[in-house]
């Protein structure tokens, strides 16, 4: 009878392990620790990277960069440019669904872009020489120009804030200065609203019906293959609780450790260590509208003062992570260059003395902003302050958290009324290619970003690059927009350090890594 008994419960076991079970019982869920807590969930509206992120999560894009910074198509099928390079016409794929079921359409393209050329910089260039939006039909459109403008796929495939994600017509036509409330995207994953606790965690499922290229995956181009049923963004601000939790085996993704957590990290076999492939910049921005900065000689002493290599031992110590690099649109990319920087950013204190002298400096306070709640540019400050007094600056420098930066920042008003003259912080590379996407390049006075340069041969240069077809008129005008910016000192390039995040042994990761935190081609053993 035992036999029977036996006998039977195999025979029901091996029936069932051929039925689909729910997939609450099969799915994987993956457990990442962000760089930060998600505070919008807009994307076009916020300029945060982690709201960058969580866009790539959600929504997908007409065009997208691989890992050799060329741009490939993602949505689009196929697209072809008039004779006269002012009509370019794109064809969708088949079958790209929104997460609500309804298809993808050209009349949702259009209203996105409109919607994120109010936003985004290198798009409010594109903006400039348009002539018109058109839809050809459900899955055609064309944008008609009125002038060229050479870099239009590498808008359309802009990789960074602010990304020209797509979304429903519905959503799409939101005003760009007011926050959406319906995710709908198109993306591999759809966002578990109702799941989501401000403060503690963000949701996402697989979006069974996307439908992924077939090319193999490539920076953040080819094929967005999903091998996980669930992925949670948890938040744990505190650096110790989120290594011990990895260590633990409490989470499985941890995007941004610091260099004082390296050591611990290494010596665990459990864990794996990732070097980003991409690097950040760090830069030294100036006021220009208050003194001293507001005297070009000034600003050019700083340039000659501060010391790229300083920065880095200071802010991250270790070799493997940092390099120092005077191109503007960073080393290793097509627009790298030394143009104009000879001599600038090597702390020479002597030179920058001189200088000073000439501009006829007073002796007036430069007033710094220095975060102090960001691992990776808290020691910007402190490094500046002491480079700059070298070089014979007053400082007065102000600690501060990062937010209150960034609201400071906003004011244009004296120092003595809550101004600023300068402050230091880190872009990621892939903000900064080209001479169209670099915020801190746009010199169009009180339309600039905060240090609101102001130079109009600057901005011509800039139109220059904007109107360069071919490769080598690119790099020829990127060159020459580097030359004025850093003689004017639009800003001051830093040197370059590269991400690092850990996952658990089991966790199966793109090689190389894309220069966005992205979870397609993500797995878990």
């Amino acid at each position: 009878m035992r036999r029977l008994v036996l006998a039977s419960a195999v025979a029901l076991a091996t029936a069932l392990s051929s039925i689909a079970l729910p997939s609450v019982v099969s799915a994987q869920t993956l457990k990442v620790v962000m760089h930060s807590d998600v505070k919008v969930l807009d994307p076009i509206w916020s300029g945060a990277y982690i709201t960058r992120n969580h866009g790539y999560m959600l929504y997908d894009v007409l065009f997208a960069m691989d890992e050799k910074f060329q741009v490939k198509p993602q949505m689009v099928e196929t697209w072809t440019t008039s004779d006269d390079g002012l009509v370019w016409t794109f064809k969708l794929r088949d079958g790209l669904e929104w997460h609500d079921g309804q298809p993808v359409t050209a009349e949702d393209c259009i209203a996105s872009l409109k919607r994120w050329a109010a936003r985004d910089a290198m798009g409010q260039k594109l903006a400039q020489s348009l002539q018109e939006y058109k839809v050809v039909d459900p899955r055609t459109f064309q944008i008609v120009l009125k002038q060229k403008f050479g870099a239009v796929i590498e808008a359309l495939g802009k990789p960074s804030v602010v990304v020209p994600f797509m979304m429903p017509k519905r959503i799409a036509e939101t005003d760009p200065f007011k926050q959406i409330e319906d995710y709908t995207g198109s993306g591999p994953f759809v966002f578990k609203k109702d799941e989501w606790k401000p403060g503690e965690k963000l949701v996402y499922t697989k979006f069974a019906k996307y439908k992924p290229r077939s090319e193999p995956i490539s920076g953040l181009s080819g094929g967005k293959v999903v091998n996980v049923d669930r992925i949670e963004w948890v938040s744990m601000p505190d650096a110790e609780t989120q290594v011990n939790a990895l260590l633990n085996g409490e989470i499985d993704y941890l995007e941004s450790v610091s260099a004082d957590h390296l050591p611990l990290i290494e010596k665990d076999k459990g864990v794996r260590v990732i070097k980003g492939r991409v690097s950040n910049q760090y830069a030294f921005r100036p006021n220009w509208l208050l003194p001293p900065f507001n005297n070009e000689k000034v600003r050019q002493a700083a340039a000659l003062a501060l010391n790229q290599e300083d920065f880095l031992q200071a802010n991250i110590g270790d070799k493997r992570f940092y390099q120092t690099c005077k191109a503007m649109f960073t080393c290793g990319t097509p627009l790298a260059t030394d143009a104009g920087m000879a001599g600038l950013a090597e702390g020479n204190a002597a030179k920058a003395r001189a200088l000073l002298a000439e501009a006829g400096y007073d002796g007036t306070p430069v007033t710094l902003l220095a975060p102090t709640d960001l691992g990776v540019i808290k020691q910007l400050g402190p490094v500046a302050k002491a480079l700059l007094e070298r070089a014979g600056f007053k400082v007065d420098m102000i600690s501060m958290d990062w937010q209150s930066v960034i609201v400071r920042l906003a004011k244009k008003v004296p120092v003595s009324e809550g101004g600023w003259n300068a402050f230091s912080t880190s872009w990621s590379q892939v903000d900064i290619l080209d001479p169209l996407m670099t915020p801190f390049l746009i010199a169009s006075c009180d339309k600039a970003r905060a240090g609101w340069p102001c130079d109009e041969e600057l901005e011509k240069l800039r139109d220059k690059y904007v109107q360069s077809t071919t490769e080598a008129e690119k790099k020829a005008a990127a060159a020459a927009v580097q030359e004025r910016a850093i003689k004017v000192v639009t800003h001051v390039p830093l040197g370059e350090w590269f991400g690092v995040s850990a996952v658990r042994a089991n966790i199966g990761t793109i090689t190389p890594p894309p220069p966005v935190t992205v979870f397609w081609g993500v797995s878990k053993k």
